[in-house]
C-alpha cells in the first residue's frame, strides 16, 4: 500500500482509500478504482462540508443596538420610522449592549419599571406614562427580535437569532387604562385652531380633521401621490401602502375645506405638501435635523402643545366652564376621531366611513371608478356645522 501525494489518500490494490481526521471528525471511505484527481476532489468536498457545518454551528454575537441600527436602515421610508427611532432610543441605555439572545422579559423588567415611574413636569405635577405607551416600546423590541430570528442572517446562512423570545405585552390592562378619544365640537375646533401657527400647523390640522388621515400620512404627503380625476374636476391622493400603518394603499378624498388647504400649499415645495417654511428640494433624511423645505416629523410639536395650552386657558371665557381634561390634552389623533364622528352625524354609512378613515378593507384603492369616487366625495362634503348633535356634546361632557 503506497502513500499518495495527498495526506489521507492511499491506494490499496488499485483502489483509492480515504482515511483522515478533520476538526475531530473521522473521514473514511473506499472509493474504488478512481483517479487520484477524483479522490482529491472528493476529499476536498468532504473537508469543506465539515468546516461549513462547524461554522454554521455558531452564531456570532450581535448586540441589540446593532439590530436596531439594521432595522432603522432597512426601513427608512416606513411611515412610523421616527416613532420607532424614538422608542429604540429609550430602550438603548437598558438593553442596547445586551446580546439579542439576552433580551427577554426579565432583562426588560428594569426598563418597564423605570418607564412607569411618575416624572415631575415643569408645572410641578407628577405624571406617569400609560401602559399603551409602554407597550409601543415593547412592540418595537418584539418586531426587531422577530426579524433577527427570521430574516437577518450571518454569512454562514444562520439567522442572527435562533428563536425570538416571547415578549409579554399586557393588552387587556392597557385597554382598560387607555385614554378615551376626545372628538372636538365645532366651537372647540375654532378656539384651538385659531391658536395654531397658520403655516403649516393650522393647515395640517384642517386637512386632517377633514380627511381622517393619520399624523404620519399628513406629514409625509407628497405631490407625487396626487391623481387628477378629470371627470369630477378634482383630484385625490393615493398613498402607497409602505407609508401606511396597515400596509394598504390609502385613498384620500377631499371635501371643499381640505381641497382649499391643498390649493393654498401649491408651489411652496416641489415634493412635500406640508413642509417647514421655505422652498427647497425637500430630500427627507429621517435622522437629520429638518430645515426649510423639509416635512415636519410630527404634528404634536411645540406649536401644537403651546396652542393647546393657550386654547385651554381661553376656554372658560368662551364657554363659561372649565376646559375638559380631554380638551386640555387634545391629541393629534383626536382629529381623526372628530372626522369619524362628523361622518356618522351626517348619516354616512359604516362601509363608506371605513374607506374614508383608511381602515383595513382588503380593497385596492386605485381601482375605484369615477362613480365610486363621486360617492365618497359627496360623503365627505356632507360634513356640516349644522349637523352637530347636542346629544353628542352632552355625552362627551358626562364622560
Amino acid at each position: 500500500m503506497g502513500k499518495t501525494r495527498t495526506s489521507g489518500i492511499t491506494t490499496d490494490a488499485g483502489n483509492k482509500v480515504v482515511g483522515k481526521w478533520v476538526d475531530g471528525e473521522r473521514i473514511y471511505a473506499r472509493l474504488g478504482a478512481v483517479s487520484q484527481e477524483d479522490a482529491e476532489k472528493w476529499l476536498a468536498e468532504r473537508i469543506q462540508r465539515i468546516k461549513l457545518a462547524k461554522e454554521r454551528g455558531s452564531r456570532p454575537r450581535i448586540i441589540f443596538r446593532e439590530a436596531s441600527v439594521r432595522y432603522l436602515e432597512d426601513n427608512r421610508e416606513l411611515a412610523s420610522i421616527d416613532a420607532v427611532a424614538f422608542h429604540l432610543a429609550l430602550l438603548d441605555p437598558w438593553i442596547g449592549d445586551l446580546g439579542i439572545d439576552e433580551v427577554h422579559d426579565e432583562t426588560l423588567r428594569p426598563f418597564k419599571e423605570n418607564r412607569l415611574l411618575p416624572t415631575i413636569r415643569r408645572d410641578g405635577k407628577a405624571k406617569a406614562i400609560t401602559l399603551t405607551t409602554l407597550n409601543r416600546s415593547l412592540e418595537v423590541v418584539r418586531r426587531v427580535l422577530n426579524l433577527c430570528a427570521r430574516s437577518y442572517r450571518h454569512k454562514n446562512g444562520l439567522t442572527w437569532l435562533e428563536t425570538a423570545p416571547l415578549i409579554s405585552i399586557d393588552v387587556k390592562q392597557a385597554k382598560k387604562k387607555a385614554r378615551r378619544p376626545y372628538p372636538l365640537s365645532w366651537e372647540e375646533q375654532d378656539l384651538f385652531f385659531a391658536e395654531l401657527p397658520s403655516d403649516p400647523n393650522q393647515q395640517m390640522a384642517l386637512f386632517k380633521v377633514n380627511t381622517g388621515t393619520r399624523e404620519e400620512e399628513v406629514c409625509l404627503l407628497r405631490w407625487l401621490w396626487e391623481i387628477a380625476v378629470p371627470e369630477l374636476k378634482t383630484s385625490v391622493f393615493v398613498i402607497p401602502g409602505r407609508y401606511v400603518k396597515n400596509g394598504e394603499d390609502r385613498l384620500i378624498v377631499m371635501n371643499q375645506v381640505a381641497k382649499a388647504v391643498i390649493e393654498a400649499r401649491r408651489g411652496i415645495n416641489a415634493e412635500f405638501v406640508f413642509s417647514y417654511r421655505g422652498k427647497g428640494p425637500g430630500t427627507w433624511k429621517p435622522y437629520d435635523k429638518r430645515g426649510p423645505g423639509e416635512p415636519l416629523d410630527c404634528m404634536n410639536n411645540g406649536g401644537w402643545q403651546s396652542a393647546r395650552k393657550r386654547a385651554a386657558e381661553k376656554y372658560p371665557a368662551k364657554f363659561g366652564r372649565p376646559a375638559p381634561w380631554g380638551f386640555e390634552h387634545v391629541r393629534v389623533h383626536d382629529l381623526k376621531h372628530t372626522f369619524g364622528r362628523r361622518l356618522r352625524a351626517a348619516g354616512v354609512g359604516e362601509e363608506t366611513r371605513k374607506v374614508l378613515l383608511g381602515h383595513t378593507n382588503g380593497d385596492i384603492t386605485t381601482h375605484y371608478s369615477a362613480a365610486e369616487l363621486a360617492e365618497l366625495i359627496t360623503a365627505v362634503n356632507k360634513i356640516d356645522r349644522s349637523l352637530a348633535s347636542p346629544a353628542i356634546t352632552l355625552l362627551k361632557a358626562a364622560a
